[in-house]
């Protein structure tokens, strides 16, 4: 089935978008390893698919194990993500293996960052 149409039935707005920029994000979670990571975005892909978005588009999620470590229920945006996120074996891989943040910010810049263990 094609993943767009699974996306509007199950109102997973955003998941297309992001399986799109997958192949970036990925290059950028192992280039964290060494320094925090940034990507700018195109705003208006995001508000083409959800123009009436009233939580807005920016959010932080810190996720590991494919799980959020923090509380995203309010950013579809981040939901989204980490489902993406959940679908590649390399991402898993990754997530496994360390803890990550994820920043979405009003200008449509994605900040990657590895977290070290405390």
């Amino acid at each position: 089935m094609d993943p767009k149409f699974y996306s509007s039935f199950n109102n997973q707005v955003y998941v297309s978008l992001w399986n799109k920029y997958r192949p970036a994000i990925l290059q950028l979670m192992i280039a964290s390893e060494s320094s925090p990571q940034e990507y700018t975005l195109s705003g208006h892909e995001f508000k083409t698919l959800n123009p009436k978005d009233r939580n807005g588009y920016s959010f932080t999620l810190q996720a590991h194990q494919g799980k959020a470590l923090n509380n995203i229920q309010k950013s579809v945006t981040a939901q989204d993500l980490l489902y993406m996120l959940s679908l590649s074996p390399k991402a898993c891989e990754l997530m496994d293996a360390g803890k990550y943040e994820f920043t979405l910010t009003k200008q449509f810049k994605l900040l990657i960052t590895k977290l070290q263990d405390a």
